[in-house]
């Protein structure tokens, strides 16, 4: 899920592409006040997912969704789905237990990146206590699937700080070659954070400065702020799991006072989809990723409301009362708000 303001002029581009290429879209006389008015359209990007199945729908229209910024209802002015190119940051946690799953995807790579169309662009990046960037956005497949298999290679014996590495994902997003782009963050995890406390940065983040590691906070404004969406891939680990739940109950007082990160917390809050990889390999599952997120849609709306630059506006999108689906099995995956420009 994607939510940005685009400038006006990249926004005539972008909608005037739509309007030719896009049968999903709006009529062209609701898109056209666009090209001549001061005001920004605000773009979201939404994902419609069964409750039980998990499976995603694209057959909607414009009519089944309904929008509200702040608790105001919010008149779409355009639809389409499909339309916008991917800038993909994929981002792997160097943990033991992650690091064998990592190996597989270098080797299967090449078949989960088939699912890209060539204008996508994906970076790769990895992180433990710190977070380092192993290759750029590239259109290149054959450099990001090298850029995996070193980040196979890679090790670590440092904490895992996910807000650190979500944070730098983020930052990352903003070299996008592409402004219009939809901006996905997929996270390879085990979902099992260390406590970024002062103790463990010393003890275990030699690699992190003294008062550079960015929280959980940061981390959320950084994602709102580029309008990126957080899509991990979980691995869980059965052998691990039982001295984990002995960590948190010992560390409870730590985890209040320092969050963490959550990847299920960072997914819902920026509209994304977590999915466990189970008994699949975890390219299957990064190339489900990839067509799960070729079917959201993208919704724009002028806010009906003029905001101060900086202030962080909430957004709900959901189904209409007449959707051709029933609200009680569907839910709709959106982000949290955005931040006034």
């Amino acid at each position: 899920m994607r939510m940005r303001l685009l400038p006006k002029l990249c926004l005539a581009l972008l909608l005037g592409c739509f309007s030719l290429f896009s049968q999903d879209a709006s009529p062209a006389s609701e898109v056209t006040p666009v090209f001549r008015t001061t005001t920004e359209l605000v773009l979201i990007d939404a994902q419609v997912v069964h409750k039980k199945t998990k499976t995603s729908t694209g057959s909607l229209r414009k009519e089944d969704f309904q929008v509200y910024e702040d608790g105001a209802p919010q008149e779409i002015k355009f639809f389409g789905r499909d339309q916008l190119p991917l800038s993909i940051v994929l981002l792997f946690d160097l943990t033991d237990s992650v690091r064998p799953v990592l190996k597989q995807l270098g080797a299967g790579a090449k078949t989960a990146l088939t699912h890209l169309k060539p204008e996508d662009e994906v970076a790769v990046m990895v992180y433990a206590a710190s977070a380092r960037l192993v290759d750029g956005f590239t259109t290149d497949r054959a450099r990001t699937i090298e850029a995996i298999e070193r980040a196979a290679g890679d090790k670590s014996g440092e904490a895992a700080f996910f807000n650190e590495g979500v944070y730098q994902a983020s930052q990352q997003l903003r070299q996008s070659a592409n402004p219009s782009s939809r901006r996905v963050v997929i996270w390879l995890t085990d979902n099992l954070p260390n406590v970024p406390s002062e103790w463990m940065r010393a003890h275990a983040g030699k690699s992190v400065a003294q008062g550079s590691l960015h929280t959980e906070q940061e981390a959320f404004q950084s994602l709102y702020e580029t309008g990126s969406v957080v899509s991990p891939l979980l691995k869980k680990s059965a052998f691990v799991m039982p001295f984990y739940a002995l960590t948190l109950a010992m560390e409870g007082a730590w985890r209040s006072k320092y969050p963490p990160g959550d990847a299920h917390k960072y997914a819902e809050r920026t509209g994304g989809e977590a999915l466990k990889l189970g008994g699949k390999k975890v390219e299957e599952r990064l190339a489900e990723l990839i067509d799960d997120l070729r079917a959201r849609y993208t919704i724009g709306y002028r806010p009906a409301a003029p905001k101060p630059p900086g202030e962080f506006c909430k957004v709900r999108v959901s189904l209409s009362p007449g959707a051709s689906l029933r609200t009680r099995e569907w839910t709709v995956l959106a982000t949290a708000g955005y931040y006034r420009k």
